[in-house]
């Protein structure tokens, strides 16, 4: 059984130890331990956690399978790119799914919610910065209609960067 949840404070916790763990899975090897630790405690901690989750523009939703957590989203609305033209556009900021979940086309259902939650706050499209080496998630989002629009350089840490890609799906 899957269950999509919105996140609330009660959950920060569990928000930070997913996106270690989902962080680490898929970029762990992109940079050195040192930088990719700083980033983690940069970038998943209670304090910033807290402001987002404060942030009515800011959702973050967790997926259940068979009640166990599986990953989470994080969507922002009315984010604009300088490489999209198009005005009231989402920014999916993360979507993260464990390992262990892969295969049970989870993703795909935490997809589309987050799709269907920005068409329901009339958004004009959805964008995101992936990874060029996450050839997984590069395929994933083509065969769902994105198309790459620009360049980006992800900042692991003050001498680390990773290159990504900026992806966008108009509706």
């Amino acid at each position: 059984m899957v269950e999509i949840v919105k996140a609330g404070i009660e959950q920060c916790e569990l928000l930070i130890k997913i996106g270690k763990d989902a962080f680490v899975e898929s970029h762990g090897e992109s940079a050195s331990k040192a930088d990719i630790d700083a980033f983690i405690s940069r970038a998943y901690n209670i304090e910033g956690l807290y402001k987002e989750l404060s942030n009515p523009n800011i959702q973050y939703h967790i997926i259940y399978y068979n009640n166990l957590v599986a990953g989470y989203s994080k969507i922002e609305f009315n984010v604009s790119n300088e490489n999209i033209e198009h005005k009231n556009v989402t920014k999916l900021d993360r979507l993260y799914l464990l390992k262990a979940f892969y295969g049970q086309k989870l993703g795909a259902k935490l997809f589309d919610f987050n799709i269907e939650l920005s068409k329901n706050n009339h958004q004009n499209g959805i964008w995101l910065a992936v990874w060029i080496e996450n050839q997984r998630a590069i395929r994933f989002y083509e065969k769902n209609g994105f198309t790459i629009e620009g360049k980006y350089d992800f900042q692991i840490s003050e001498t680390h960067s990773n290159p990504n890609h900026i992806m966008y799906l108009a509706y």
